[in-house]
């Protein structure tokens, strides 16, 4: 019923150039939009917002293209995939993602801070592509099938990098006393 739904407002935008529909499809995607873009960057709230308006406005002109081949979700999880990577491309600045902080309304609204900053510390250790598929997987609840779809990788190598990627971050985890009792 949800994909239904979404098909009926980008053919409302597409045909009629109804925002307002557009904006019904913002409404239901930015949170999830925004979380991913969060955590790929390693908790940049700024960056996230920034990341995410540029996926909306290239979704916005490029709905036509949209064929219904996959979901509404998926194809525009493949839009902010390939916006993150084009800004680490296009990047100019040599700060690493660890430099980056989460900004205080985001972390005051956290149980633990500190576990927060530890799990985006093991995220910053993994490769670009195994972030991407650790942060689909686990944080975004895509299935194999949807992170291949929407990287453009094998469902085998979407396995690999997550295998490689939870084997990092539990390394990580239990040298800095996480003992995956808590």
């Amino acid at each position: 019923m949800s994909q239904l739904n979404d098909i009926s407002l980008v053919a409302q935008v597409v045909v009629f150039r109804n925002t307002r529909a557009f904006d019904r499809l913002v409404g239901k995607y930015q949170s999830s939009v925004r979380r991913f873009f969060l955590h790929l960057t390693c908790g940049d709230s700024e960056l996230s917002d920034d990341l995410a308006q540029d996926t909306f406005i290239k979704a916005y002109t490029n709905l036509s293209s949209f064929k219904n081949l996959s979901s509404f979700s998926t194809w525009l999880y493949r839009i902010a995939y390939n916006v993150f990577y084009d800004y680490l491309r296009t990047r100019k600045e040599t700060d690493s993602l660890e430099t980056r902080r989460v900004d205080a309304q985001y972390s005051t609204q956290q149980n633990d801070i500190g576990r927060h900053m530890d799990i985006y510390r093991a995220l910053n250790m993994l490769k670009e592509t195994e972030r991407t598929c650790i942060t689909l997987f686990y944080m975004e609840d895509q299935s194999i099938e949807k992170i291949a779809d929407i990287t453009g990788y094998p469902t085998g190598t979407v396995k690999s990098h997550l295998s490689r990627a939870k084997e990092k971050m539990a390394t990580y985890l239990k040298q800095n006393g996480y003992d995956g009792k808590q």
